[in-house]
């Protein structure tokens, strides 16, 4: 299901278009202190997941410095590839878990030789989507927007499933929808700010 979505390279374009479209948006409102104009500062990443060929395309993460001396604030806009500071590719992470729908011998052997993520990862994932994720201000955001109940326990399988469309769709969608996730808690009020 997952495994043939998580190999897709034109998904993965797809979704740095978004974040580029995002990081557009971000810098055309200016500094969200000061109000001055901001200027590229990407943080270099290694992401883990991406397909061969596809790791150049993800190595940056938007970002921007402000050009005014005395305030120099950073802005990170929200991100459909990063979950934060993850080392994975936040596709990785949610369609593994969507896929997993509990750990089991079988389906971690296969993640793990399909994307080289070990057990005790997925686990740890499962666990954060399960445990600290139902505990964010996102999540209580997404219960009221969500038609029908989400379970927790499937998390995010459970939410991945609430999107009609193929599945390719379904991922981009979901990904937009966890956008507040892609930022520590500090960024969203940065990027709020300048809204």
């Amino acid at each position: 299901m997952c495994h043939a979505v998580l190999r897709d390279a034109s998904l993965l374009g797809r979704l740095l278009s978004i974040d580029e479209d995002l990081a557009a948006q971000a810098r055309g409102r200016g500094c969200p202190v000061c109000g001055d104009r901001l200027y590229r500062a990407d943080y270099p990443r290694k992401p883990r997941g991406a397909p061969e060929g596809a790791e150049l395309e993800h190595e940056r993460r938007l970002s921007f410095c402000c050009g005014r001396a005395l305030c120099r604030k950073r802005l990170t806009p929200p991100s459909v590839r990063f979950l934060g500071r993850r080392v994975w590719l936040g596709v990785v992470v949610t369609l593994a878990c969507v896929a997993m729908h509990g750990v089991n011998a079988q389906r971690a052997r296969k993640l793990r030789e399909e994307l080289g993520v070990e057990r005790r990862t997925l686990e740890r994932w499962r666990r954060w989507w399960r445990e600290s994720v139902p505990q964010t201000a996102w999540w209580r955001s997404v219960c009221g927007k969500v038609a029908g109940e989400v379970c927790l326990e499937e998390l995010p399988r459970s939410l991945w499933e609430r999107f009609v469309g193929e599945e390719r769709e379904r991922v981009v969608l979901l990904l937009e929808l966890m956008l507040p996730l892609s930022q520590s808690e500090r960024m969203a009020q940065r990027s709020a700010m300048a809204r």
